[in-house]
Order: C-alpha cells, then sequence, then structure tokens
C-alpha cells in the first residue's frame, strides 16, 4: 500500500479559477477506511461541478477538498474489511461516495436522495489528485478494451445524463430537446438516439452545435433558438435559469422537462398559461444512484457510446477548469495524471 505523500490540487479558497481558487499541494497518500479502496488515478475527467466546487457556487463541505469524481484507476489498497477486489484491478470513481443506507429512500432504491449521502470530490477528497480512496461498494468495474481517457467521463457525465434521460419521461420515438451540449448532452443524445429518439440540440458553441450533427442530432440551434418541432422532452444540462422558460415554452402538450445541473441560476417568473399550461412539467435531477451507474455502462458498451474527449495533463487542471467555463471546447475534457 502506498505510503507517504502526494500532490493534488486543493481548494485553498472558493472563487474563480483564473484567481488561483485552486492550488497544487503536497498532502498525505490518504489511508483507506475498513470499507474503502485505495485508488491509484490514471485518469479523471473534469465536469462542471468541479468548477462549482472551486468557485463557491456549492457550500463548503471539506476545507481544502481536492475536486474530481470521474476518476479511472488502480486499486493500490484497500481496508481490511473489503472482499473481491486485488491490487492492480481497474475501478471507478463516481460522485456518489456513501449513502446511509438505512433511510426511507435508500430502503425504496432511491439512495440519489439520501439525507446522509457524500459525494467525491465534494465532502471527501477526490481524483485531482495522485491517489483517492472510494468505499468498495460505490466503486464501479469498468469494462476491458476501453481507454481510460474513453471511460473517464462516463462515470459522471454519462451516468447523470442517462438519469436526466429517464426523468424526462421520453416516449418511444420521441421529440427531445438538449439544451447546452457539452460532456454530460453529447453522451445522453448517443443513448436516446440509439434508442429511437429525434434529437434536437440548443446551445450557444459553435463547435459543440457541429458536434451535434455529426453524432446524428436533427438539428443543432442556439440556445434560445426554437426547435424546429415540438419537444416531447427537454433536458436542461446548461446551469442558466433563464433557459428553463424557454424550454418549457418549446414542449409539446403533456411535455416534462428536466433540469440535469446540481447547480442552477435563478429561474425568471414562469408564465402559467405559455409555460406550465396544458400538463407540462418541470422536474429536477438529484445525482444518482449506483444502479444508474450500471445500467448506463452496460447501455453504452451496447450501443458503442463514445465520449468525445480533449486529454490535459493533471498538471493543468486549472487550463482545464478554465477552458470549460470558457467555452472552448466540445465534448469532455479528462485530466490524465503526469504527477506520479
Amino acid at each position: 500500500m502506498a505510503d507517504g505523500t502526494m500532490r493534488a490540487w486543493s481548494v485553498v479558497r472558493p472563487g474563480p479559477v483564473e484567481e488561483g481558487s485552486l492550488r497544487l499541494v503536497e498532502k498525505p497518500v490518504p489511508v483507506p477506511a475498513h470499507d474503502e479502496l485505495l485508488v491509484r488515478v490514471r485518469a479523471c475527467g473534469v465536469c462542471r461541478t468541479d468548477l462549482h466546487v472551486a468557485e463557491g457556487d456549492l457550500p463548503v463541505h471539506r476545507m481544502g477538498v481536492t475536486p474530481g469524481h470521474e476518476v479511472v484507476g488502480v486499486v493500490a489498497g484497500a481496508g481490511a474489511a473489503v472482499r473481491g477486489f486485488a491490487v492492480g484491478d481497474r475501478v471507478g470513481v463516481a460522485w456518489l461516495r456513501r449513502t446511509d443506507g438505512s433511510c426511507t429512500y435508500c430502503a425504496r432504491g432511491a439512495e440519489n436522495l439520501c439525507p446522509r449521502s457524500e459525494y467525491t470530490g465534494w465532502y471527501a477528497d477526490g481524483g485531482y489528485a495522485e491517489y483517492t480512496t472510494v468505499p468498495a461498494a460505490f466503486a464501479h468495474r469498468l469494462p476491458d478494451g476501453v481507454p481510460d481517457v474513453a471511460l473517464a467521463p462516463l462515470l459522471c457525465a454519462g451516468i447523470i445524463g442517462h438519469r436526466a434521460l429517464r426523468r424526462a419521461g421520453l416516449p418511444p420515438g420521441g421529440r427531445l430537446g438538449l439544451y447546452g451540449f457539452g460532456g454530460s448532452a453529447h453522451l445522453c443524445a448517443q443513448v436516446a438516439l440509439a434508442e429511437g429518439a429525434t434529437v434536437h440540440v440548443m446551445t450557444r458553441g459553435a463547435a459543440a452545435r457541429r458536434l451535434a450533427l455529426e453524432l446524428g442530432a436533427a438539428s443543432a440551434q442556439d440556445a434560445y433558438a426554437r426547435p424546429p418541432e415540438p419537444l416531447d422532452s427537454a433536458i436542461l444540462f446548461a446551469p442558466a435559469g433563464e433557459l428553463v422558460p424557454v424550454a418549457l415554452r418549446a414542449l409539446d402538450r403533456g411535455g416534462v422537462l428536466a433540469v440535469a445541473g446540481i447547480h442552477l441560476t435563478d429561474t425568471p417568473p414562469l408564465h402559467y398559461e405559455t409555460e406550465l399550461f396544458y400538463e407540462k412539467e418541470l422536474r429536477s435531477v438529484a445525482s444518482s444512484t449506483r444502479e444508474d451507474g450500471r445500467e448506463f455502462l452496460t447501455l453504452a458498451a451496447r450501443y458503442g457510446v463514445r465520449a468525445t474527449t480533449h486529454p490535459y495533463p493533471l498538471s493543468r487542471a486549472v487550463a482545464a477548469l478554465a477552458d470549460l467555463k470558457a467555452g472552448r471546447f466540445d465534448g469532455a475534457a479528462v485530466l490524465v495524471n503526469d504527477l506520479s
């Protein structure tokens, strides 16, 4: 088992990433608890939630936390109670880190609503580091034959996009609108298309619109533009509350809008007759369950879902987050460990 110190990114002062909220520091290599795995990080996807943690949009739960919750790595050690994993096994570490397993929500299969849930890279140190830990019960076994960089975005962007798609209640062969087309949306679109949906994309970036069309979207236009036909369902991935009424107006009668982000700017007032009447529904998406993860990874393998990735060295995590914030790339950024 590893010991000594490691290099890791730490949120030293929440604020704009361009102003030094993240710093590369020396930390002790974490010691896994009795039920945890120690994981040597090989790659870690860059999620907008990491940006929210670094910039203080989400409340601080751990001072100096190391972000990152789309981790692909190998087991480097384990606590005394862990069974079924061996040193060298490749595993994935996702957003949901731990639940109490005993509350009403956990008992009914809704562990994502557990009031005592904990999250990787927010409540506990995550994958912007040489090593991280994960409760063995929440580690994902990963398929063979897929590179680390390709797998990393599936572990949050893919999983939460999959849950958002299910929450959106898209009927078979339905018309789906995606608002924002980053790491999560471009994976969600591939599943929806494979299942027979017609997909329309509304997003600000020209590169993202090109990617949408390359993946098979029926149309791609500006985030505020009206899609060419009414939508049965829509998913808001962009953290922009002002798009909520825009998306609701684009829905057909009985349509559903699912809001996929953990953080959303304030929504403007909604006009009942034009935006909510005719039994339209507005739903939020709160994290995901382990079963969501297993289901999505199975579907991703079946449908050949592939992330469009932009690798960055882990030592340039701040640049990756700044580029994400500015919308400088399509798809997803992935940090490749160059610290070890």
